[in-house]
């Protein structure tokens, strides 16, 4: 009798484990995993392999297959040059191959009719990728969003132009920004694949930040991405970009050819396409990444769309972090240039932090480079945009720190603050959870409802009115009239015609 009763105990105390779930897509049957309250499915391909002939050409339809896929890992990230500190990456040594374009859902079990959101890496538009784990989507899916994060083509596969490249397009036919056609051809395959997975298509967020928040500057800038997504979330993603033509793309990709050996505007398709990938990396570090206005896809650039009021009329979240010159330090940008731009008159609005060359450098570049454009972006916007302030710093960070790094939002954001920690070796204080948990529900209720509800604070549309922004820092608080002074002198002083 004994035996039976502990074999009883033993049958109805293990932990049910939960089924593999299964979904049908238009592509196939793909097989994920789940933990009973989160189903997740990785590594679908949306679009066909962009290698061969489809190099440098806009994203086909992926194939369709016959049985179940499995759908457990992640897919290789984009080629990118190796970080020795892996974190931009984001893929930590994960396999790299032409053959990346994939994406991930994370999806509450039995979810129906849920708020969507989709998640664009940064990484400069040469480095990153949707997986690891601070991307992880389980808390918002948790919550009741299902959470789709992408891989787009990256550096020269993905932003590229040259003249024999445009002599083989369609005269209107899209040119040069293949990463941003990438984006929106994932954003199509959630329209007519995410209801499979319980979302609902017309709500859909997409969100990113830097490189992926510049992208969805640009996306709002696309007429053809009207109807995607009905609202947009901008983190650290500028916002003030220099008009660049198909020409000038074109001169570049010219340049980049004789570097690689072949005959500049001359090299034909079928040499530019030979080229080994890492070839694609060998290339000055001054030349810029990222979609441009090509006058096909992108009519102007975000600057002159939100200027003239033709942007796409989405509600946004939009903002940047205290310490945004943190990426002086990663890309080597020495304080000389930055002081190099300035007028006697914009020094003058920074007075105090004016004291030392580095500390000014630091604070241009940090408001002139993502605070400034972002409060521009959001005063002109034609839909509710709210502006944020992010100057929260880790308890562990603090005596080291002059402030919020650039990218330090994001595990407050995804609520993966532990899994960075345990990377790192630091350990998150009450305080630090405490803002994650406070962040995390901002960004879910407004995806719910397209409104951020931040713990009891009421925080209100950017108006040219009350030009009020919340800020996450030791409190989250309403500020009003923030660095008013030093973001109205960039203004004049940096901000592009248009």
């Amino acid at each position: 009798m004994r035996r039976i009763l502990a074999f009883a105990f033993l049958l109805f105390a293990t932990p049910a484990v939960a089924a593999a779930p299964s979904v049908t897509v238009e592509s196939g049957t793909l097989a994920g995993t789940s933990d009973g309250s989160v189903d997740v499915y990785k590594g679908i391909p949306y679009a066909a392999p962009p290698v061969g002939d489809l190099r440098w050409m806009p994203p086909a339809p992926a194939a369709k297959w016959t049985g179940t896929r499995d759908a457990t890992e992640f897919g290789a990230i984009c080629p990118q040059p190796a970080r020795g500190d892996g974190v931009m990456a984001m893929g930590f040594g994960q396999k790299q191959s032409e053959d990346c374009l994939f994406l991930n859902v994370f999806a509450p079990h039995g979810a129906h009719n849920a708020p969507v959101m989709v998640w664009i890496h940064g990484g400069a538009h040469r480095f990153g990728s949707s997986s690891g784990p601070i991307y992880d989507g389980t808390h918002f899916a948790k919550d009741g969003v299902i959470l789709v994060s992408i891989n787009y083509r990256l550096g020269l596969l993905g932003y590229f132009a040259h003249p024999a490249l445009t002599k083989a397009a369609a005269p209107e036919a899209p040119l040069g920004d293949y990463g941003q056609m990438d984006q929106i051809a994932a954003l199509k395959w959630v329209q007519r694949n995410i209801a499979t997975f319980g979302g609902d298509p017309k709500n859909v967020t997409v969100f990113g930040e830097s490189a992926g928040g510049s992208s969805i500057l640009y996306l709002l800038a696309t007429p053809s991405a009207k109807g995607l997504f009905a609202k947009a979330i901008v983190e650290s993603g500028g916002g003030w970009t220099k008009p660049t033509t198909l020409a000038d793309k074109e001169k570049e990709g010219a340049d980049f050819a004789t570097r690689a050996g072949l005959p500049g505007p001359n090299a034909t398709l079928a040499e530019l396409r030979a080229l080994p990938v890492d070839k694609t990396f060998d290339i000055p570090a001054a030349l810029g990444f990222g979609p441009f206005a090509d006058g096909r896809l992108v009519p102007v650039t975000p600057t002159q769309a939100f200027a003239r009021g033709s942007e796409l009329k989405v509600p946004m979240i939009i903002g940047s972090n205290s310490y945004e010159a943190s990426l002086m330090k990663a890309f080597h940008i020495p304080p000389a240039f930055m002081l190099s731009l300035l007028k006697p008159e914009t020094r003058q609005a920074y007075g105090a932090e004016a004291s030392s060359d580095d500390a000014l450098a630091d604070a241009v570049f940090t408001d002139a480079i993502m605070g400034a454009p972002a409060h521009w972006i959001a005063e002109k916007s034609t839909a509710p945009a709210y502006l944020y302030h992010f100057s929260y710093v880790a308890s562990v960070r603090r005596e080291r720190s002059p402030g919020a790094g650039h990218g330090s939002e994001i595990p407050y954001v995804f609520l993966t603050g532990n899994e960075l920690a345990a990377r790192f070796g630091i350990t998150l204080t009450d305080e630090d959870r405490a803002m994650e948990t406070a962040m995390h529900a901002c960004w879910v209720a407004f995806a719910k409802v397209g409104k951020p509800a931040c713990g009891g604070v009421d925080w209100p549309a950017l108006t040219p009115e009350s030009d009020r922004l919340l800020e996450f820092g030791p409190r989250i608080e309403l500020v009003s009239g923030f660095r008013k002074a030093q973001y109205d002198a960039l203004e004049v002083a940096m901000k592009p015609g248009h």
